[in-house]
């Protein structure tokens, strides 16, 4: 694609960030540097902080306006100033083209997405909590407006839908999609050691299992998981991800906790052909994230997004594997990879698809396929609260599983974000599923209300 020429004749968009964490940071002063996206207006719980984001973007802090009132920031907009403020709904008035909301805040995210909407501007969900459980149905609200909710360009589900639906097009049969997850898994041979985002643990035996050879590809990746136990292997935000790409392609996951193998870059589309041939799956067009293996002198997957293609035309891949593409060990499956990932780098290419061509970097009509819920890794007692914290957004001792999308109801496992942050009005037992009535949730939450318009649209009757 020519980009020059595919954005050329686009108007200049004005934009509205609300969170100003690492994204929206980067996002800011991405958007300084480049011609047809500004940033006009920052939000975050302290003011003072948006302002300061645009400030180490590089604005004038002249060119700065910190605004409480909806006067304030009218006179501030037509001085042709940044707007740094707290309060969304007072950005939501201004003339700004699009939303960016990257709080990552469920029940924030859902309010945010719902002003937005209301608001006639076009939104893109850089929050996944909140895209996981309502993304289908706050884009079918957003369309009967005439507006586009969109994933983030940069960001892992994004990058995937688009290499999905690139291969598709193509023709190419996909066995399997997914993504690396967020740390190398760097392995030390000498000292038989693996080292993940700075934290190092013993793997004795792991070099035997350096490399997959011929061995049995559902013991092998068995035993690298049990060597490599003390480490996070199968992370709440991978699956929310993952869920949101189900949920844009359809795609489905092979098991409720994905395979999450720990392997190296060729050996992906071996471990991810179908077990008949040798590999994990169960059937086609599967979702799934690795933990990728390598040593510290190789190249990492830098957090990018695959696919694993059936190799149908014998002498086309021959010529394929001969410039470098990455086959199977028997030559029947192939690997097509992008190791990308700058999320608020390349976020400025969502805004101009949105709001200056009036298509999505996800789906046209995205639909609920996938549900992320939440598992009990740990007896839990009445009364006490699923905090969600960390850089992770996770509940400790509750991991994610994906099922399939249903309707809301009190005995039926709940979505994961749903369910986090509340209090448990009942016990809920290890290896269980929360559900909907195992907690107490606020009849004003705007997250359930969100969620069940979505499923009143995509589950009639």
């Amino acid at each position: 694609m020519n980009f020059h020429a595919y954005y050329r004749d686009v108007k200049p968009v004005t934009a509205c960030l609300i969170g100003t964490g690492d994204f929206g940071n980067s996002f800011i002063a991405q958007t300084e540097r480049i011609e047809r996206v500004t940033t006009r207006v920052a939000v975050d719980l302290d003011a003072a902080r948006a302002a300061r984001a645009f400030a180490a973007s590089g604005v004038d802090s002249a060119r700065i306006a910190v605004c409480a009132t909806a006067a304030e920031a009218r006179t501030a907009w037509e001085a042709g100033k940044a707007i740094a403020t707290s309060e969304p709904a007072l950005a939501a008035d201004l003339p700004v083209d699009i939303i960016v909301e990257a709080t990552g805040d469920p029940e924030g995210g859902a309010r945010h997405a719902r002003l937005a909407i209301e608001a006639d501007k076009h939104l893109v969900m850089v929050s996944k909590e909140a895209d996981s459980l309502i993304g289908p149905g706050i884009a079918a609200m957003a369309a009967d407006r005439g507006r586009i909710v969109t994933p983030v360009d940069g960001d892992q589900p994004s990058l995937l839908i688009g290499l999905v639906t690139w291969a598709e097009t193509l023709g190419f049969e996909i066995l399997a999609a997914g993504k690396s997850s967020e740390y190398d898994f760097v392995f030390d041979a000498a000292s038989e050691t693996i080292d993940s985002n700075g934290r190092v643990i013993d793997v004795a035996g792991f070099a035997a299992l350096d490399r997959l050879g011929t061995r049995d590809v559902a013991d092998a990746v068995a035993e690298r998981s049990r060597l490599a136990a003390a480490l996070p292997q199968k992370l709440v935000p991978d699956l929310c991800e993952m869920t949101l790409v189900s949920n844009h392609t359809g795609l489905m996951a092979d098991r409720p906790d994905l395979h999450v193998p720990i392997a190296r870059i060729e050996e992906l589309p071996t471990l991810f052909a179908l077990a008949a041939d040798g590999g994990l799956l169960s059937a086609g067009r599967r979702i799934d994230v690795f933990q990728c293996l390598r040593a510290p002198h190789e190249l990492s997957f830098a957090g990018g997004v695959f696919v694993v293609v059936r190799c149908t035309h014998e002498a086309t891949w021959k010529l394929l594997a001969h410039k470098g593409h990455v086959l199977s060990r028997d030559g029947s499956t192939a690997l097509l990879w992008l190791p990308r990932h700058l999320l608020g780098l390349e976020a400025a290419t969502s805004v101009l698809d949105a709001a200056g061509l009036g298509v999505s970097s996800g789906a046209v009509t995205p639909a609920p396929h996938t549900d992320l819920v939440m598992h009990a890794d740990r007896d839990f007692a009445a009364g006490e609260v699923l905090t969600m914290g960390g850089h992770h957004h996770e509940v400790a001792d509750a991991s994610a599983r994906m099922i399939p999308a249903a309707p809301l109801s009190a005995e039926a496992p709940a979505p994961f974000y749903l369910v986090s942050n509340r209090t448990l009005v009942r016990p809920v037992s290890k290896g269980d599923l929360f559900r909907l009535a195992d907690v107490e949730i606020d009849a004003a939450s705007e997250l359930l209300a969100l969620r069940q318009a979505q499923d009143a649209r995509f589950f009639p009757g």
